[in-house]
């Protein structure tokens, strides 16, 4: 049933970071979660399956393209170069225009993967991936003075490893984190007023507070905050005749066992480590290792994250390599290794045309993913229950020929790691749950049809429903669909023939020369890095 008009002109995008379907349903059946009953009730709803990995970085800017990593060209939350080295992707990597380049004005707040800040009509507060906010992080630049005298104690995320043993703390921090984001909201909607077309907010917390803390009674008081939140934004919807939508990009579940996946790799031959020869074996003969040079540093006052952040990246590379120690990437041995795991499962075979010194020919990259495919999917735990889930990349990321050979992710209960240990698994630690592909979607608006069911819904045809639902053209090359089962049967947009229209691949210019050692620590701290 359309309630005010037969169609929207504006749409808010509300995304609440690794919020599963089940718990939405459950709690909003049970009368706990009051205003999303109402967005099921009085909109479309369902599950909303997510990118493959299905991790942040992927996942929101899938959102927010409609297309998929092979199109928008965000892997993860590090790059992997040809010569092995790291560098975390931003803004400037993301080669498919987003919403807000396609419908303005348009406010942006708290997105995953949007630093820097890109000039649109509109305002923009970057998300996650932002280094801190000493740096500029607004659109436009004197937004963050206002942001200051608003909110002076806005932080873009919290130093999780110093709550691994203070949940109660943690849960605190978090609630100030979430309370401080409502606030930039407000802060967002006063600064747009009635100018207009597109609103797009993130609110991470639920997925960082889930990956220490998975209590059914302490979940279920967060999404209590988060349902006032969405109460608000229901009511400012309504006052501007807007569509809603409501997403996560991923679900979430619990987790009872780390798996190191680089591990097998190295038992079976694929993977071989540095020896401990020339600096690297003259250093560890003397007992001087990573741990024992760090420590060293921090008595007299200079930490390792000091280190990195002073001197240039390369002569810190450099001089990682000669030491002797857990660095994961530094001790691999490449001129012998054949295969390796590098960010959230992405499997890599060390050929000779992408890698500096590669040792596969390409033409025995079928052979191997096959072996490797097998020997993932042989590894079982005690019950004979499979640990891995394996896909291939070519089927999963068709127009990059860059992209990851294979996709290796934990099974059920087991989180995949790609640390280089003597063990092929681990205690979770401080982690108590993690990602799982389901999310969720709830559309709620003028032209949306009540009580309607959504199925088979995926993060990609998310930005294709919205733009024909407000009566703007989808991209030719768009991987998602428009949700037609969202619209009342007499609304516009379901009467109306999908509009197309040609886009370019997003030029950004130079790359970003910052210092992400704060984000690297965050990302460590939830478990997203080694």
């Amino acid at each position: 049933m359309s309630r005010s008009s037969p169609t929207a002109e504006r749409a808010f995008v509300l995304g609440f970071d690794g919020v599963p379907w089940k718990l939405i349903e459950q709690w909003s059946d049970e009368g706990e979660l009051p205003n999303f009953a109402r967005m099921r009730d009085e909109g479309a709803s369902g599950t909303l399956e997510s990118t493959q990995p299905a991790t942040t970085p992927l996942a929101w800017p899938s959102i927010a393209t409609g297309v998929w990593p092979d199109k928008h060209g965000i892997y993860g939350f590090q790059n992997l170069s040809s010569g092995y080295s790291h560098e975390m992707y931003t803004s400037h990597d993301l080669q498919q225009p987003t919403l807000w380049e396609q419908v303005e004005p348009a406010h942006v707040g708290n997105v995953p993967m949007t630093y820097p800040a890109k000039e649109i009509d509109g305002t923009m507060v970057t998300g996650m991936m932002t280094p801190s906010t000493e740096k500029s992080y607004t659109h436009p630049p004197d937004l963050k003075s206002r942001i200051e005298s608003h909110i002076p104690d806005y932080e873009i995320s919290l130093d999780y490893p110093d709550y691994a043993n203070r949940l109660d703390e943690f849960e605190g921090a978090v609630d100030d984190m979430l309370a401080n984001r409502r606030k930039l909201m407000q802060l967002q909607m006063d600064e747009a007023g009635d100018d207009w077309r597109l609103f797009f907010f993130v609110y991470t917390a639920p997925d960082r507070f889930q990956h220490l803390i998975w209590d059914m009674d302490r979940l279920r008081n967060h999404y209590k905050k988060l349902d006032e939140i969405l109460g608000e934004v229901i009511e400012y919807t309504d006052r501007h005749d807007a569509d809603l939508y409501v997403v996560s990009d991923h679900g979430f579940g619990p987790i009872e066992e780390l798996v190191y996946v680089n591990h097998f790799l190295e038992t079976e031959g694929y993977l071989f480590r540095e020896e401990d020869d020339g600096a690297r074996g003259a250093l560890a003969s003397l007992g001087i290792s990573r741990d024992r040079i760090t420590d060293a540093l921090d008595r007299i006052g200079i930490s390792e994250e000091m280190i990195v952040s002073t001197l240039p990246r390369a002569l810190v590379d450099s001089v990682a390599e000669q030491i002797p120690g857990d660095h994961a990437l530094y001790d691999v041995d490449y001129d012998r290794t054949v295969a390796f795991v590098h960010g959230a499962g992405n499997c890599y075979i060390n050929d000779t045309e992408r890698f500096e010194s590669g040792v596969v020919e390409p033409n025995k990259i079928p052979t191997i993913k096959a072996e490797l495919t097998d020997l993932f999917e042989s590894v079982t735990d005690d019950s004979g229950e499979r640990m891995l889930d394996v896909f291939d990349g070519d089927e999963l990321f068709p127009t990059d020929d860059g992209s990851p050979d294979l996709v290796v992710n934990g099974h059920g209960v087991y989180e995949a790691r790609n640390a280089l240990t003597g063990e092929p698994t681990g205690d979770t630690g401080t982690y108590a749950a993690s990602h799982e592909k389901e999310g969720i979607v709830l559309c709620r608006g003028p032209s949306v049809d009540a009580g309607a069911t959504l199925r088979g819904a995926r993060v990609v045809d998310i930005a294709p429903t919205l733009l024909h639902g407000i009566g703007e053209p989808v991209p030719k090359n768009a991987d998602g669909r428009v949700l037609f089962d969202a619209f009342d049967a007499e609304s516009t947009p379901a009467g109306t023939k999908v509009e197309r229209t040609g886009v370019s691949k997003t030029d950004h210019g130079e790359g970003v020369d910052d210092d992400f050692t704060d984000v690297e620590d965050r990302l460590k701290g939830l478990g997203y890095m080694e």
